[in-house]
Parts: C-alpha cells; sequence; structure tokens
C-alpha cells in the first residue's frame, strides 16, 4: 500500500501536461491558450497554499494571496469580509447576466501524514489543544481552481457578456460555538453589494476518479447540526456507586439510544438520518464517579422536514433515559449547513455545459451523500448548482484512497485540470466569452 501510494504521488508530481481526456477541447482557441498557460501556476498556487493551512477565519496569509491575485487582473476587490473573505469583481465588456463563482478557502486541524514534498508543517492551537493544520479536504485545490479559472476570465473580459463575482469564503468548516460559518456571515455582510447573481456555481474535491466530475440534480449533501449533550448525576467513590449517580452509565445508554433513532423510528428511505457522536468527556481520576459528562455530536439528515421532528426524538431519548437513573441532561442544537438542493432545470444545464467541456463519461451522477456544505446558505439566495471533482490516483479503488478529513487525504493535481475546464464551462454557458 505504501509503495503504491508513492507511485501515485509520483504521478501526481508529473502534472505539467493537460490530461489526455481533454485533448478534444470544447473551448476556443484562445481560451484553450489561456488554460495551457495557466495550468503550471494553478499548481504552484495549490501547492504553496497546501503547504501554509490556515484554520477557520485564520485565512489571513491565504486571503492576501487571493486578493494580490486578483487585484493583478485589474478586478474590483474586496477584503474582510467576513473576516477573512476576499470577493473580486470581473465586468465584461459587453451587457449581460451576473452571476457568482465560489471557493472556500479553510484549512483543518488535522496533522499530515505522508510524503508529499510541500506537505504541511504548520501547527496551531484548536479549542486550546495544539494541533497539525492541514489541506485535509482539498480547499487549497478550490482556492487554486478559481483563482485559474480568474486568471482565463480576465484574459477574455473584452468578450465576456457580463459580470462574474469571485467569492473567496472563509469557515467552511464550521462555525466557532455560538458563532456563523463562512457562508452565513458573507450573506449576512453582503457579499455581492450592489450586484444581484443570477445563479452561483461551486464544486468540492472528492474521492472519485480523477478526470471525472459528479453532478446530483436535487438533494445532494445533507443537513448537518451540532450536537451538544451534558449529563448531571451525582459524584461518588468508584467503590460506592450506589451512592452516587454514574453520568458515565447513563451517557453510554444514551449514545447506545441514539442510534436507535435513524436505525428503528425514521423512514430510511424518505428520511435518512444519522446521529454520531463524536466527543465524549466526563471524569478525572479513574476511582471517581463524576458528576458531569459532556457529549458532542453531529446530526445529519437529507429531508428539511425530518429535522424538527428529529430533534424531537433526540431531546425525548435523551431526557427519559436521564431520568430513568436519577440524573438530568441538558441537549443543545446548533445548525451548522442546511442541505445542498440543485435545482433540477439549472442542473441540466449545467450538465449540459460539462458535458459539451469534458464528455460524456467524464460527467457522472450519483446517489446524495450524508456530508454536508454550507454552500447551501448561497442557495438558500440565489439559484446555485454544487458538485464533486474526482481526485483519485488512476488505478486506484475507493478503499484504497483517504477519504476526506484523512491525513493521508491526497489530491491527484492532474485533476484540478478537470476542475478548471469544469468551472469555466459552466460560467462561459452563461456569459460567454470564448
Amino acid at each position: 500500500m505504501r509503495n503504491f501510494a508513492k507511485l501515485a504521488l509520483a504521478a501526481s508530481l508529473m502534472c505539467a501536461a493537460p490530461a489526455a481526456a481533454h485533448a478534444q477541447t470544447a473551448f476556443p482557441a484562445p481560451v484553450e491558450s489561456s488554460i495551457q498557460s495557466v495550468l503550471p501556476r494553478m499548481i504552484t498556487w495549490r501547492r504553496d497554499l497546501h503547504e501554509h493551512p490556515e484554520l477557520s477565519y485564520e485565512e489571513v496569509r491565504t486571503a492576501r494571496v487571493v486578493a494580490a491575485h486578483l487585484r493583478s487582473l485589474r478586478m474590483e476587490v474586496r477584503t474582510g469580509v467576513a473576516q477573512t473573505g476576499v470577493v473580486g469583481v470581473l465586468r465584461g465588456g459587453r451587457p449581460g447576466p451576473v452571476i457568482a463563482l465560489r471557493a472556500d478557502m479553510d484549512a483543518l486541524p488535522v496533522t499530515e501524514e505522508g510524503d508529499l514534498p510541500f506537505r504541511s508543517r504548520v501547527r496551531a492551537t484548536y479549542n486550546g489543544q495544539a494541533v497539525g493544520v492541514m489541506h485535509a479536504c482539498g480547499h487549497d485545490t478550490h482556492v487554486a481552481v478559481l483563482m485559474a479559472a480568474a486568471s482565463v476570465l480576465a484574459a477574455r473580459r473584452e468578450d465576456i457578456a457580463g459580470t462574474i463575482i469571485f467569492v473567496f469564503q472563509p469557515s467552511e468548516e464550521g462555525a466557532p460555538p455560538g458563532g456563523l460559518g463562512g457562508a452565513r456571515r458573507m450573506i449576512s455582510e453582503d457579499v455581492f453589494g450592489d450586484l444581484e447573481p443570477e445563479a452561483i456555481y461551486g464544486l468540492h474535491a472528492w474521492p472519485a476518479p480523477s478526470g471525472t466530475v459528479t453532478l446530483v440534480p436535487g438533494p445532494f449533501m445533507a443537513g448537518s447540526d451540532r450536537l451538544r449533550i451534558t449529563v448531571t448525576g451525582s459524584q461518588t467513590h468508584g467503590a460506592q456507586p450506589h451512592r452516587g449517580i454514574d453520568p458515565i452509565v447513563v451517557s453510554s445508554q444514551i449514545v447506545n439510544a441514539l442510534q436507535t433513532i435513524p436505525s428503528r423510528q425514521m423512514d430510511a428511505v424518505r428520511s435518512p438520518v444519522i446521529v454520531t457522536i463524536g466527543s465524549i468527556h466526563g471524569g478525572v481520576r479513574y476511582n471517581i464517579i463524576p458528576d458531569r459528562v459532556e457529549m458532542e455530536g453531529t446530526i445529519r439528515y437529507l429531508n428539511p422536514e425530518t429535522r424538527d421532528d428529529l430533534y424531537a426524538r433526540i431531546r425525548r431519548t435523551v431526557a427519559e433515559i436521564a431520568a430513568a437513573s436519577g440524573a438530568t441532561a441538558e441537549v443543545s442544537i446548533e445548525a451548522n449547513a442546511v442541505p445542498v438542493v440543485n435545482p433540477p432545470a439549472l442542473t441540466a444545464r449545467v450538465r449540459t455545459a460539462l458535458v459539451s467541456a469534458l464528455g460524456e463519461e467524464a460527467v457522472q451522477t450519483d446517489q446524495a451523500h450524508m456530508v454536508a456544505e454550507d454552500f447551501a446558505y448561497f442557495q438558500q439566495e440565489l439559484p446555485g448548482v454544487f458538485f464533486f471533482y474526482g481526485v483519485r490516483p488512476p488505478g486506484t479503488t475507493l478503499e484504497d484512497a483517504a477519504p476526506n478529513h484523512n491525513p493521508r487525504f491526497f489530491v491527484h493535481e492532474p485533476a484540478m485540470e478537470t476542475a478548471l475546464r469544469a468551472m469555466l464551462a459552466v460560467t462561459l454557458d452563461r456569459v460567454g466569452g470564448g
């Protein structure tokens, strides 16, 4: 497996040549020339960003790199939107619609493993703990792809029939406690100014085969909420459990019982949900039953109509199990993202553009996924389509590939050309410029 990973790395690093799948380009010669010109710089940008990742709302260096690039293209640039976000506006030489393109910029508190020469060695503090920082979800590639798209489109400025807004968003990976995530905060701070885009487009790296994109009409990605549970019992000696109320045992019962909600109480076909507890903290000494346990987890759902019912079932389950043992429990649920839902008509138009640019075999469909994306908040404001682009090296299987958020998450860099062509295809479909 390790040797295989090294071969994949070597193949990825030799990515100056365009992928064979794009030999028959659907773009006019001037656009194709611009694409070929920007490819090496796109990879350089990506590697620089990968080596210097920044956590949510700390994307200061990333924003500086992006803003400098957009200014070099003679765009109107706003910085400090949602603290570290950047917005660039490219006004075409001819009248036409306004559209928006979005990329997220933040990294994760993950310590990178692997042999990349540009791997991250960055350390930071997250939730009071010293952590590594890594672009373990491909946001470095999203930024580099959108920077490259900006270069290609700016070179065709006079032929563009309309206006393009480039949105570089901070903090997609989750809002700070009690705060807003990047998309909602940008919207609350009037990200589009006096412009009214007709549509917004975004993409995400995904361990599908390199050279492909995945486009799903209708529900595509889940809503995501953050669950916090505090169980309070009564502290006592570990040898005298009858003298207290054990919140650790109660918490264990709650964790198990929560799993019966998706498996035994909800319709798994019409209303699929997931309840995962990912963090449990309680106790300070091996022979003391503590008075409190705190748990955190994530709730996922595809059907917005499911949400209130799911909340009620969680609260009832937690309260009644705690009460059965004489404990008390508090439940807090904080919204993180609503479901990503791609409008069918607009998605069909996007598919036509993608097939024209990439070929029929490169444009795949799939089922909905239970991962989440706060791009969905932009979709609540205007029509928008979100799709995946595959980053899995040729010859690998899904089982071989490290998933997103893994310390060995790996992007096959030639796939970024596919992502660039995809973004250009959906953009030029709306504003011309060929």
